[in-house]
């Protein structure tokens, strides 16, 4: 092939497209949604014709004995004396632009220089001074993990690609000159995919980035020689960010009574059901009732992903910087949020944004009390931020999303009325007046913000801040079964524990929330750690929701009302639970303000604290709105209401049920043994053919076998020991059942057999 022919091949290969490049190492076309250049694949080692390699010219490399400065680019005039020293102390790489041939040599990965040794020959000449450029580089020198060939090869594209034609031109002449020896022609000819891939080829990723900027100052640009320098610092800054968020949010804790696990999140996580629609109300599923629809939208919502929160494509049609993630006491908010962490972090989801900084109020807490500005607080949180400049929080092409989770759990005080004015994030304040700004959209005009909360939080953010709102709403019934796959390691565990779950309605309804299915697979773990793969599960649902309970108003509730006493506590549940009774008796689920009024109950402390009941708006008629209130769940009511008549027995020797029966029976019931409440409870169901006492009547049980009793010792005031009490309350059943007067009653008598531990067959065997 003649020098003719060469040339041709050169610039046609030039005028080829991104995708059909020299390089010959891919053939995507690049995604111009990406905003900077696709990543070509490693090709093979450069093709220099059918002719003998004349080596005449190859590198000289002497062994080194000590290490060198790093990025030490002269002149042969500026070459030291002892640099030609016969000792060969030191390492030198001497680059001839006499050849036309390419001294590259195929590298098998990034840091790899595999340059053939050769020993230093007499015929070997010094070239002239201005035809030689020299690049020593450290040995011992450590590259930042963060350096990578996607990395580089994007950022030198992006800071070439804000070049002129003219400027793009200039540029390749000089590369031209100083090191002809990389390419086989002159690279006029080549696309910007081309020029830097060859460039990467034949040189360290370092050197790459030194060669550049180089050339850019030399040529004028010193600009882009320091948005080239930004771009890498903002690299490290992400690269050591979410090592530190991998530390944190990559891990959940399996925590059993028996063993304490650490498991990668994506192992456990199941898709959340997400909707664009908000005040759906509770989840209102039920096994026994067919209860009315409570919330104000009757059209069903778009269903999201965590990929859909705050996107470059709902940024595109709208101008909400700040979005508002409601649902219920554990829905999975903040399982939500480790999602959309996690894929940031593995560059699955939200790459337009440059940063992310996870800013939980239970973190915040620290800061109260103290002068502090935002700055100061992401300093602290996230040291590695420090490398940052002002202008990288400012600017428009590095957007920097903050995610505040539980907001909740923030106790100052929301006044937007009189809180100072606060748009700078340098300025030092309190951190009450920093929410405040950050929920009026004055601070950070850039940024992205992201806020969690129990849904009758958002009551506090000001009416004329723009915001867009979603709602999580828990598991839908594909993901349960995959949530307890991922839970359970072993195949026959998980089969076991989604059949068990589905043979119990209720139970398989309140799997809707993540929470609640977290409870019932550390249990289950516990029982088959402590008696294997084929121990018996329990049978009563009520054990569980006494742990739900105890979760949402001892473990959660800490972190908002920490300063509660046990008496106080208790308190609260007895009101909260006489109402929950009130309205079940009269087929009522919505809570009114004067509900509240009446039995003295604060509804932050049910909505916000406790986390037992929720809030939504509905609309009665078309111009009219009216805020609401409900239990979280209609079971949840149901399990109050019993929790409410056990414990006024227990504790005061009350029986609330024999109240409504007939005078002849009362007087037929003497003192206050066991079987009073339990029988009145029994004929109270069983006269409700609507089945509203039925989830009741079986939680009433359920509440007095041994291991929910321990659980429930806390709100227990009186010693009194029941040491027949499961035996008598099955007699009570079974004879109920044998007189069959209500059969279509029959099924729900043998569930509260379930909550005792009896089985159903032995009622027939008896």
């Amino acid at each position: 092939m003649d020098e003719a022919e060469m040339e041709a091949m050169a610039m046609s290969s030039g005028s080829s497209s991104i995708g059909e490049a020299v390089s010959g190492r891919g053939q995507n076309v690049p995604d111009e949604d990406d905003g900077l250049y696709y990543i070509p694949e490693r090709r093979p080692s450069l093709d220099l014709g059918p002719s003998p390699m004349d080596t005449s010219q190859w590198l000289s490399v002497e062994k080194a004995s000590s290490p060198v400065l790093s990025y030490w680019s002269m002149t042969s005039e500026e070459r030291p004396d002892y640099m030609d020293d016969e000792d060969g102390s030191f390492t030198s790489i001497h680059l001839n632009r006499a050849d036309s041939f390419s001294s590259c040599y195929s590298w098998d990965s990034d840091d790899c220089e595999k340059r053939t040794p050769k020993g230093k020959c007499k015929d070997d000449t010094v070239p002239e001074p201005s035809s030689m450029s020299e690049i020593i580089q450290d040995s011992n020198n450590i590259r930042h993990p963060s350096l990578t060939v996607a990395f580089i090869f994007k950022a030198i594209c992006k800071t070439l690609g804000r070049l002129s034609k003219d400027d793009i031109k200039t540029f390749k002449t000089m590369l031209w000159k100083r090191y002809p020896q990389s390419f086989n022609t002159p690279p006029q000819g080549m696309d910007m995919v081309d020029l830097v891939d060859r460039l990467l080829e034949c040189y360290s990723l370092e050197v790459s980035l030194q060669i550049t900027k180089t050339l850019l100052e030399e040529i004028g640009k010193k600009t882009l020689v320091e948005y080239l320098q930004t771009l890498c610092i903002r690299n490290e800054v992400r690269h050591e960010l979410s090592e530190t968020l991998k530390r944190t949010y990559g891990e959940v804790c399996e925590d059993s009574a028996m063993q304490r696990e650490e498991r990668p999140f994506d192992d456990v996580f199941a898709k959340l059901n997400i909707t664009s629609t908000c005040d759906n109300g509770p989840n209102i599923e039920h096994e026994v009732m067919t209860i009315e629809k409570l919330d104000s939208n009757r059209a069903e919502g778009k269903l999201l992903s965590t990929a859909d929160i705050l996107s470059a494509e709902r940024l595109e049609h709208s101008n909400m910087k700040l979005m508002l993630i409601t649902g219920v006491a554990g829905s999975g908010k903040s399982m939500a949020v480790r999602r959309l962490i996690l894929d940031w972090i593995e560059e699955r989801s939200h790459q337009h944004v440059s940063f992310l900084f996870p800013l939980p109020f239970r973190e915040l807490k620290q800061f109260e009390g103290s002068n502090i500005s935002l700055l100061e607080i992401i300093h602290t949180l996230y040291p590695p931020t420090k490398k940052l400049r002002d202008r990288d929080y400012r600017c428009e092409d590095c957007k920097i999303m903050f995610v505040f989770d539980g907001l909740d759990e923030y106790n100052g005080k929301l006044d937007f009325q009189n809180t100072e004015l606060l748009s700078d994030h340098t300025d030092p304040t309190t951190l009450n007046v920093i929410v405040v700004n950050l929920l009026r959209g004055r601070l950070l005009y850039r940024g992205l913000f992201l806020v969690t909360s129990r849904p009758q939080i958002r009551r506090c953010i000001p009416w004329d801040t723009h915001y867009d709102e979603i709602d999580v709403r828990g598991f839908c019934d594909p993901e349960k079964d995959e949530y307890f796959r991922r839970r359970f390691q072993d195949p026959d565990q998980a089969a076991r524990v989604i059949a068990h779950i589905n043979s119990f309605k209720t139970l398989r309804i309140m799997c809707h929330l993540p929470l609640f299915c977290s409870l019932v697979a550390d249990e289950y773990q516990h029982i088959f750690r402590g008696q294997g793969t084929q121990a018996e599960l329990p049978r009563s649902i009520t054990y569980m929701y006494t742990k739900l309970l105890l979760a949402l108003t001892r473990q959660h509730r800490r972190f908002r009302a920490p300063d509660c006493s046990p008496d106080e506590e208790r308190d609260f549940l007895m009101k909260l639970g006489k109402l929950a009774l009130d309205m079940l008796e009269q087929g009522q689920f919505k809570i009114t303000r004067s509900d509240w009024k009446e039995v003295g109950i604060n509804e932050e402390e049910a909505v916000i604290n406790s986390g037992l009941c929720t809030q939504y708006t509905t609309k009665p008629f078309v111009l009219i709105q009216e805020r609401v209130f409900s239990f979280i769940h209609p079971t949840m009511q149901e399990y109050l209401a019993a929790l409410y008549v056990f414990l006024t027995f227990r504790n005061q020797g009350k029986n609330t049920l024999g109240q409504q029966l007939k005078r002849k029976v009362r007087g037929m019931l003497k003192g206050h043994k066991a079987m009073e409440l339990y029988k009145s409870a029994v004929d109270r169901s069983l006269l409700c053919e609507d089945g509203k006492l039925d989830i009741f009547l079986r939680f009433l049980f359920g509440m007095a076998i041994e291991t929910n009793l321990e659980l429930l010792q806390p709100f227990c005031t009186s010693s009194l020991q029941w040491p027949t009490v499961v035996e008598d309350a099955t007699a009570l059943i079974r004879k109920k059942i044998r007189e069959n007067q209500y059969p279509d009653r029959n099924e729900n008598l043998q569930h509260c057999l379930d909550e005792l531990g009896v089985f159903g067959s032995e009622v027939v065997s008896s």
